[in-house]
């Protein structure tokens, strides 16, 4: 039988540095890291059996999006977004979002209707299972829904910045977040969706901030604390 951490990576002699921040971003996002985990290089390099010194790099490559935070004699640490950070980045989504949504709407056509529409029904279904691991990929799935429209856009540089803005706010809602919102924050997608596809984009533009609204108004004050490393990235294999 194959170790489990042998699947992190295809080969270990191919790891890099960006196939471990790939792979750390992904558990920050997925919720399996939780805000404030410590990160330390040693564990980094165990895990993935390469040095600190590229461990060290794809720590500080992440510490640039805002994921992790790096404190001078205390080693590297998943981001605990104070809540002005969380506002913040709920306040620049207003700014972005609508216009990300205005571009992509000109771009859409049939197949990238079809497109986002898959993407609600596999939301839908996340919704319907039970289960902390489907929550985390419901989440996922959420976000997800917005990169698709950021893609959409055919902007490379506001797709970098969603990409930032949706990680970041992931980080917010496993900190400060509840699970009622889930349900509705799908129908809200739908109504999305189907503004666009019927040419209300001023519909669409509304629903969007509403949306973005309803996710900031469900942020609370209650504390996580902090997850294994070696277990949170290798649960989902």
């Amino acid at each position: 039988m194959t170790h489990p951490t042998a699947t992190l990576v295809e080969d270990t002699t191919e790891v890099t540095s960006q196939t471990i921040r790939d792979a750390l971003r992904d558990a920050i996002v997925d919720r399996r890291l939780a805000p404030g985990t410590k990160l330390s290089e040693a564990d980094v390099g165990t895990i993935f059996k390469v040095s600190r010194t590229l461990a060290r790099s794809a720590l500080q490559a992440l510490s640039y999006e805002g994921l992790v935070v790096v404190e001078r004699n205390r080693g590297a640490f998943v981001a605990s977004p104070s809540l002005e950070e969380a506002r913040q980045i709920f306040a620049s989504r207003r700014i972005l979002e609508p216009g990300i949504l205005a571009e992509a709407a000109r771009r859409i056509g049939p197949a990238e209707i079809a497109a986002l529409r898959h993407l609600l029904k596999e939301e839908e279904r996340l919704i319907e299972a039970r289960g902390q691991h489907a929550r985390r990929a419901e989440i996922k799935a959420s976000g997800d829904f917005h990169l698709a429209l950021a893609d959409m856009a055919g902007n490379a540089v506001l797709r970098r910045f969603m990409d930032e803005l949706v990680a970041r706010s992931s980080l917010v809602i496993a900190l400060y977040g509840q699970s009622a919102i889930s349900s509705c924050g799908h129908q809200e997608h739908e109504a999305i969706v189907t503004h666009i596809e019927t040419g209300a984009i001023d519909e669409a533009t509304a629903m969007m901030l509403h949306h973005i609204d309803h996710i900031e108004a469900d942020l609370d004050l209650r504390a996580k604390t902090g997850s294994d490393l070696k277990e949170a990235l290798l649960q989902s294999l």
